[in-house]
């Protein structure tokens, strides 16, 4: 129906490692959401997937890591009240997905020791704190 996706760096998946699933979904609709299978679920294995190579799947599995249950990056929409639109948040959501994790990395940062400025406001901001909290102190007895 919506055919492949096209994804950063010239990565195609094809529609046939796409998987969805369609249920009852609750929330707004009105009598419709008893009638009509509008959530949707789609599902693709990134650990089997053809279209990665290694470094895009050890990249992919390493940033999905905690959305992923055995390989497998599930994602459901069940906002909108037509299967068509949910479909459509589904892949959407799939896409911009795939894309922030395909990202290359960014440069590595360079160490730069702090400002005199910003030390200095930092202990000007200690001090006014041990100030606040020494007057929270019962005074001393004698």
């Amino acid at each position: 129906m919506f055919g492949p996706v096209h994804l950063r760096g010239g990565v195609v998946v094809p529609d046939d490692e796409l998987a969805w699933r369609f249920s009852r979904a609750g929330g707004p609709g009105g009598q419709n959401v008893n009638k009509t299978d509008s959530r949707v679920e789609l599902s693709w294995d990134a650990e089997r997937s053809a279209a990665l190579s290694p470094a895009l799947r050890e990249r992919v599995l390493e940033r999905l890591g905690g959305r992923l249950v055995r390989g497998v990056l599930t994602i459901a929409a069940s906002e909108q009240r037509s299967q068509l639109r949910n479909r459509e948040a589904a892949l959407a959501r799939f896409v911009a997905l795939l894309d922030a994790a395909l990202a290359p990395p960014g440069p590595p940062r360079r160490a730069t020791r702090p400002s005199r400025n910003s030390r200095r406001r930092r202990t000007e901001s200690e001090q006014r704190r041990r100030q606040v909290k020494a007057g929270r102190r019962r005074p001393p007895a004698g």
